[in-house]
């Protein structure tokens, strides 16, 4: 399928109502620490001039191989500055529309930029970083394709780029990575996405709901508006495509807690084997506090948006019963310390007091920068050639099977569903609410696949 130029921003609220299903189950488990984020000035271009040193071997990393800057390939805290040729990155991300502005995406990806070239770089290479902010509109798209593969970038990062020109990168031979596919072009192109986005989830929640529950008939509840009605069709399509026969009770954008008690009471009248909520922030909260208050104990699924601190600090033991497709809380490992440390001054935060959960859009960026950078350090441990192309191919193919999303996400299985070739990662962590305020991923849900559930 072809880019069709002719979509418009009339499709912002849609995309918006991807995103926020979506954006937590990209940036996969958080972490148990309360913080508050904030946006700070980042620049566009990011560089860095260090000498290596040396550097000690971790042992806290699936793959035992020595980097090129002295660790293991995933242990970025070991590794030494890097001393090789520049690598410069483009990245394209839209800002400034009204709903449409996520400067987010671009301060952490300077900060994780930033950690990265004090801590082995691209594989031993330093990254030069040039970002080119987008409008919302297809021929800003085209303006920054065209500037960057003007600026000589050895590869592109979509942060959030509504109409990505993919004719401009693939003629001049410019590989692309992003996490958030949108539309049907951006599934079939010649692109990395880390993520299978609303597939993903759908396909999530369905895995989860026959798998696990056995699950023959559901109820969902959504708002009526465009953005959750396509999240709703995505999801009813994977379910048809299941065999699980399903009711769905709309509501409105902003409903009252008594309007949140009529939509759990019109879903549970057929009594349904579960109940999916496709709410996300507020919503969550009134779906939580209305099954809670009809005194219903029905498992509930819905995206992780609705595991977030703010969500579970409000809902508290009302949140007994969930399930969240993208993960929970998780202990602090070495990796989540690391890109912690790295996102820190985006969020005018000291490392300790960053809760990853809470970065929003935000976390598209570390996680898109570290996992390529374990695949440009793995590809410089094994002899090849650190390029663009060169760590675009060796992450497509993932031939050693060690490569994962950073910090603790899923395998790289790059097309291993052909009706979407350009996706990379086919399981998602799943989480519950564990009491004491607390989400936790389920034990042996880690990474459920949702291959045989993609509709």
């Amino acid at each position: 399928m072809s880019k069709d130029p002719g979509r418009s921003t009339s499709s912002s609220l849609r995309v918006l109502a991807l995103l926020v299903a979506f954006v937590l189950v990209a940036a996969a488990c958080g972490d148990s620490d309360d913080s508050e984020s904030s946006d700070t000035a980042s620049s566009d271009t990011t560089t860095a001039e260090a000498e290596t040193t040396e550097a000690g071997a971790s042992d806290a990393t699936e793959a035992p191989a020595e980097s090129a800057g002295g660790g293991a390939p995933r242990d970025f805290a070991a590794l030494a500055a890097p001393s090789g040729e520049p690598m410069v990155i483009g990245m394209v991300n839209t800002e400034g529309p009204a709903g449409l502005n996520f400067p987010e995406i671009r301060t952490v990806a300077g900060s994780t930029v930033d950690y990265l070239n004090e801590h082995g770089g691209f594989g031993g290479r330093p990254v030069e970083l040039e970002v080119c902010v987008a409008d919302s509109s297809p021929e800003s798209s085209q303006a920054c394709a065209q500037e960057l593969v003007g600026k000589n970038v050895e590869m592109v990062f979509l942060g959030l780029d509504l109409f990505p020109d993919y004719p401009t990168y693939d003629a001049a031979g410019v590989p692309l990575v992003g996490v958030l596919p949108l539309f049907p072009a951006d599934f079939a192109a010649e692109a990395l996405y880390l993520n299978g986005g609303n597939a993903t989830l759908a396909a999530g929640i369905t895995a989860l709901a026959a798998t696990e529950f056995e699950a023959t008939n559901v109820a969902v509840v959504s708002a009526d508006n465009p953005g959750a009605n396509g999240s709703e069709a995505s999801l009813l399509a994977a379910l048809d495509a299941a065999g699980i026969a399903h009711r769905s009770i709309k509501g409105s954008d902003n409903e009252t807690d008594a309007g949140f008690q009529g939509l759990v009471r019109e879903a549970l009248s057929e009594e349904p084997d579960l109940l999916i909520s496709l709410y996300g922030d507020a919503g969550c909260i009134g779906m939580m506090r209305g099954r809670a208050a009809l005194g219903s104990d029905i498992v509930t699924i819905a995206a992780n948006t609705c595991a977030a601190g703010e969500v579970i600090e409000v809902a508290g033991d009302d949140a007994d019963g969930w399930y969240f497709v993208g993960g929970g809380d998780q202990d602090d490992t070495a990796e989540f310390l690391a890109v912690k440390e790295a996102v820190a001054p985006a969020v005018d935060l000291a490392a300790e007091e960053v809760s990853l959960s809470d970065l929003g859009l935000g976390g598209l960026s570390h996680l898109m920068f570290f996992t390529m950078a374990v695949a440009a350090n793995e590809l410089a441990d094994s002899g090849g050639e650190v390029t663009g192309q060169g760590i675009y191919d060796y992450a497509k193919a993932n031939d050693a099977g060690t490569l994962r999303i950073f910090p603790e996400g899923g395998p790289l299985d790059c097309g291993a569903a052909a009706a979407y070739p350009s996706v990379c990662v086919f399981t998602v962590p799943i989480g519950t609410y564990a009491g004491d305020g607390q989400t936790m991923v389920v034990p042996g849900l880690e990474q459920l696949s949702v291959v045989d559930f993609l509709a």
